[in-house]
């Protein structure tokens, strides 16, 4: 067992405080930052986050605050629980503070509006090139990791080392943790998938099958793929934890915030009523925009991506969305998904 690091976590929502749990179970001093001080007084109070994770009680060593100055000066490790387009804001506050000499730990899944970076690019852009960033993704509801429910994550970075702390320092028995390097990818991985599941929401409350389902997951995997890989990340990296072990958890999980926003689309819902009455964020809804943003820029086509934004930021139907989808021409499965290409660009990097 390796000795006890300070951790704080920024970010009160579901998975920061089961993040947060994961760490004291480790024995680490925690120290979990709200950016309301109402409601950090209400976790004091209650010791339950009955907002975003409720029915798990959160330990009395469990240090909470809404003063972001006492949360960074506070531990060695900094996780980034923050949803990707208010990451920006909350580093401009970081940047004033003493955040230097630590390891910053990213968990959003989205990709910024407008500049369409991703969150440790994002990080980057605002603290320093230089800074030595871990991010942690997979299928990883936070309902189940606070329950101890058995989960496989992966900590990617570019040093080795970084990802090797992040391991070393956050796992335990009921929360595995793999390393790489291919921070690209498994940012890619968890941003995207998140689109899809959108629309595997929408065949859910279109009434279809399980037919329909997998075969969407599986032309969403082929879409995640060549966004990924056009942007050099490895595309065996969409085939692990990252990629489709966390696409199959998003698409089907009773927990997941972006299947109910496409289930209550499905069901004829406008988006603006079903956003207006959830309390945690679909990072799906504004990734589908700067995904969107991204094939406009790059010629890029991707059909599913691109009937998820149109039901979301165009009013278009889902069941004309269904027709559009399946009236495109068909061809050989290969040409469609012939990896050859992508491993191709891999082997000209080396």
């Amino acid at each position: 067992m390796s000795k006890n690091i300070r951790v704080t976590v920024l970010g009160d929502g579901g998975w920061g405080t089961a993040l947060a749990l994961v760490n004291l179970r480790r024995s680490n001093e925690v120290m979990m930052w709200s950016a309301f001080a109402d409601y950090a007084g209400v976790l004091q109070e209650e010791r339950e986050n009955v907002k975003f994770l409720p029915g798990v009680k959160l330990p009395k060593d469990l240090r909470i605050t809404s003063n972001l100055k006492e949360a960074v000066d506070f531990g060695d490790v900094l996780v980034l629980a923050i949803p990707s387009q208010y990451l920006r804001n909350i580093l401009f506050k970081i940047k004033e503070l003493s955040y230097q000499g630590k390891i910053l730990v990213s968990t959003a899944k989205g990709i910024e509006k407008k500049t369409c970076l991703r969150p440790s690019e994002i990080i980057r852009s605002v603290l320093g090139k230089n800074l030595p960033v871990v991010v942690l993704s997979g299928p990883s509801h936070a309902e189940e990791v606070a329950r101890r429910i058995p989960t496989l994550t992966v900590a990617a970075s570019e040093d080795p080392k970084h990802a090797q702390y992040v391991q070393e320092h956050f796992r335990d028995p009921q929360f595995r943790i793999y390393v790489q390097k291919d921070l690209v990818g498994v940012e890619f991985g968890g941003a995207l998938k998140n689109v899809i599941a959108i629309a595997a929401g929408v065949c859910d409350g279109l009434k279809f099958g399980d037919n329909t389902k997998s075969g969407l997951i599986t032309r969403g995997l082929y879409e995640i793929v060549r966004l990924g890989v056009k942007h050099g990340a490895n595309p065996n990296t969409f085939f692990g934890l990252s990629g489709i072990g966390d696409l199959i958890t998003t698409c089907f999980s009773k927990h997941g915030r972006n299947l109910h926003v496409g289930r209550e689309l499905g069901k004829g819902r406008k988006i603006k009523a079903v956003l207006g009455e959830m309390a945690m964020v679909a990072e799906g809804v504004d990734t589908a925009l700067s995904v969107h943003q991204l094939c406009e820029r790059e010629d890029l086509h991707l059909p599913i991506m691109n009937e998820v934004y149109n039901m979301l930021f165009q009013d278009k139907d889902p069941g004309e969305v269904v027709s559009t989808l399946l009236s495109r021409t068909p061809y050989e499965e290969w040409k469609a998904f012939d990896l050859s290409s992508f491993q191709e660009k891999i082997s000209q990097k080396k």
